[in-house]
């Protein structure tokens, strides 16, 4: 397999688990509405800067944070530097939406560090961090 299928996997690995514990904690949530939701700064994002770094259409980020917004999860609130602009930010719901969701994300890099051990998983991260340096145009 290539390097990239190998990430994937991983990856894939973790978001399953993390989306099975957050549907079993009562939020209903698909894959892409998750994936836009942690994208949401802590200060709040406009929707166009959602779009761009979930690499979706403005028309795809809308509906997802409309469904995100029925689910109680998020809400769009005036835009304190801008007052024509809104800004989609996580409502106390979604905040321990996220929080369980961590909490699962360290118990899986627990797991992998564990069967990698500590030196090979620190090299992991340390890999993956200089890889991001060309490969995310968003970070």
């Amino acid at each position: 397999m290539d390097l990239a299928t190998l990430m994937f996997v991983s990856y894939r690995a973790m978001d399953e688990r993390v989306l099975r514990a957050v549907r079993d904690a009562g939020y209903d949530v698909t894959p892409a509405q998750a994936r836009l939701a942690q994208r949401i700064a802590d200060d709040g994002s406009r929707l166009t800067d959602l779009a761009e770094s979930a690499q979706v259409t403005k028309q795809t980020a809308s509906l997802l944070v409309t469904a995100l917004e029925r689910e109680g999860l998020v809400e769009r609130v005036p835009d304190p530097d801008d007052g024509r602009a809104r800004l989609i930010g996580l409502t106390e719901r979604g905040r321990e939406a996220s929080r369980q969701a961590m909490q699962v994300v360290i118990g899986v890099e627990r797991e992998w560090t564990e069967h990698l051990g500590v030196e090979l998983a620190g090299q992991l991260r340390e890999a993956l961090l200089k890889l991001r340096e060309v490969t995310d145009p968003y970070r």
